[in-house]
């Protein structure tokens, strides 16, 4: 399906952009979970199957969106559609984003009151909420990785003599992690004041 969609997605037409659309509807479609599972389908489809975009950059417009106010799904996908298309491609992919979310939602709250009771529907959810959390659990685990460590030239992942010379953690950054998580975790400070001392932080220490 997202083959069909993004066929013609790097090209700079108008129909580029419809597949672009095309392509947020499908992830608002199929996340089940909110915006870190987004995360996880975007960077599977618009990074590794069409390299629309590398890692690096995708997952720094991650840490924007995540920084600014607002659903971080719907953040990306504005900032995806702007980045690639301007003001319009911000819009039309943000409304492709959200559409799915608003019909189903609306459709959940005319008819879901009827069905909430019955077996299947209960077992159904009391299986998702744990296959929701892996799913959260890998964007998290791919966010942290692209954020605390380094692949030097000579890491190979089949060659396992590598991995000592080619993995390097900066120490500032695992610092400044734990830190955080500490801060997090131990005090009642508002994580927006987190996500500001790490922006500091890295200006003047990485």
């Amino acid at each position: 399906m997202t083959e069909f969609l993004v066929s013609n997605i790097q090209s700079q037409s108008g129909l580029g952009l419809l597949c672009l659309i095309g392509v947020f509807f499908y992830v608002g479609l199929i996340t089940i979970g909110g915006g870190q599972v987004a995360i996880t389908v975007m960077q599977q489809v618009l990074v590794d199957q069409f390299q629309l975009l590398t890692n690096e950059k995708f997952f720094n417009m991650v840490a924007i969106s995540e920084s600014t106010p607002g659903p971080i799904g719907i953040n990306i996908a504005t900032y995806i559609g702007t980045e690639l298309y301007g003001p319009s491609g911000g819009f039309f992919t943000t409304l492709g984003e959200v559409l799915p979310s608003l019909i189903i939602i609306i459709l959940i709250a005319k008819f879901f009151g009827k069905f909430s009771d019955r077996k299947g529907v209960k077992a159904a959810f009391s299986t998702l909420r744990p296959a929701v959390s892996g799913v959260i659990a890998v964007a998290a685990g791919r966010v942290i990785l692209l954020a605390m460590v380094v692949f030097l030239p000579a890491f190979s992942l089949s060659d396992i003599s590598t991995w000592n010379s080619g993995i390097m953690i900066p120490a500032p950054n695992a610092v400044f992690f734990l830190a955080s998580l500490f801060v997090l975790f131990k005090t009642k400070l508002h994580p927006v004041v987190v996500v500001l001392a790490g922006a500091i932080f890295g200006i003047f220490f990485c």
